[in-house]
């Protein structure tokens, strides 16, 4: 990536958890990111869905972006995929005859929280 593209044509180069670490400058440990990667992405993507649309320049934007992306990044230092319960199949529910399910519809898993 270069310096000459604004902020929201470089994060459309970026591909993976690691891209997007390493463009933002945060630290991580491998290891942690290959094991959450997902997790990691998908939680930065909810936390940025409720801010909602940002207004202002790229720098201020990118300030809140890797904000956000080292949070979702501690988020999965701190705790594991099982405990955050970041994708809807980690979701179990309670069923009206006793027991539970994890079943999650198409129609769930493609909304937004």
């Amino acid at each position: 990536m270069t310096d000459t593209l604004t902020l929201d044509e470089a994060l459309a180069e970026l591909c993976s958890a690691e891209d997007f670490l390493d463009y933002f400058g945060v630290p991580y440990d491998e290891a942690v990111v290959r094991v959450n990667r997902l997790h990691i992405l998908q939680r930065y993507h909810d936390y940025l869905a409720r801010l909602g649309e940002l207004a202002g320049d790229d720098p201020s934007r990118a300030a809140v972006y890797k904000q956000w992306l080292g949070r979702a990044y501690e988020d999965f230092v701190n705790s594991d995929s099982l405990t955050e319960k970041v994708f809807r199949v980690f979701h179990t529910q309670a069923l009206p005859e006793g027991g539970s399910s994890q079943f999650v519809s198409l129609d769930r898993i493609f909304q937004s929280r």
